[in-house]
């Protein structure tokens, strides 16, 4: 069996499904053998993001694909989702950890080499299930973030850490091969899957560079 951190991992965006529902998106890029789900929709009030989660996780449960939840533990707590995807500036993974316990997935974005190296220096071990490389290259749909690490940086985590890689910022059907071929053990894209017109075929195509 295909390990859950391997391979394609779908970040929605609602305003970028430009041909189909994000609910379409998702059971279609389920089919493809995506790998994870993070359920990330800024606009959206807590009630619209927590109806979004419920109905997402009865998609995805009969393939057996984790939803995450972007940056809400609490909104995690109330869906029944399978984690959450963490930021520098969200709440600390170690006390997301204490809520959502030992069997959650948790995963934090990496955005300089100073993130890593406080990561590091506090916690050896830490009890993460991922760190993601972002961004990987700059990116329309993420506008806070820091500088790109660019390829150099996928290779620079991989080096780094036990833990799988994923890389997200940019990625798509152009340049994934070459990210993968850098160390990244899963790629995070967006607008390559809710934009494309096949969702299901986008996901086969990213998938099958691995």
């Amino acid at each position: 069996m295909q390990s859950k951190f391997r391979g394609v991992y779908l970040v929605t965006d609602r305003p970028l499904c430009l041909h189909h529902q994000l609910e379409e998106v998702v059971r279609l890029s389920a089919s493809g053998g995506v790998s994870l789900v993070q359920l990330r929709e800024k606009e959206t009030s807590s009630r619209e993001f927590l109806r979004l989660a419920i109905h997402l996780k009865k998609i995805l449960t009969p393939f057996q694909i984790p939803l995450l939840i972007n940056d809400r533990v609490d909104l995690c707590l109330a869906s029944g989702a399978d984690g959450v995807h963490l930021g520098q500036s969200d709440l600390p993974w170690l006390e997301a950890r204490k809520l959502l316990g030992k069997n959650a997935i948790i995963g934090l974005s990496i955005e300089t080499k100073e993130d890593w190296e406080s990561l590091n220096r506090e916690h050896s071990n830490p009890s993460l299930d991922y760190l993601a490389v972002s961004p990987v290259f700059n990116t329309p749909t993420k506008t806070n973030t820091k500088q790109a690490l660019g390829i150099a940086g996928v290779r620079w985590l991989k080096d780094k850490t036990k833990l799988p890689v994923v890389a997200i910022g940019g990625i798509n059907i152009g340049n994934a091969k070459e990210v993968i071929q850098a160390g990244a053990d899963m790629i995070a894209v967006v607008s390559a899957i809710c934009s494309a017109k096949d969702p299901k075929e986008a996901t086969l195509s990213l998938r099958n560079l691995f």
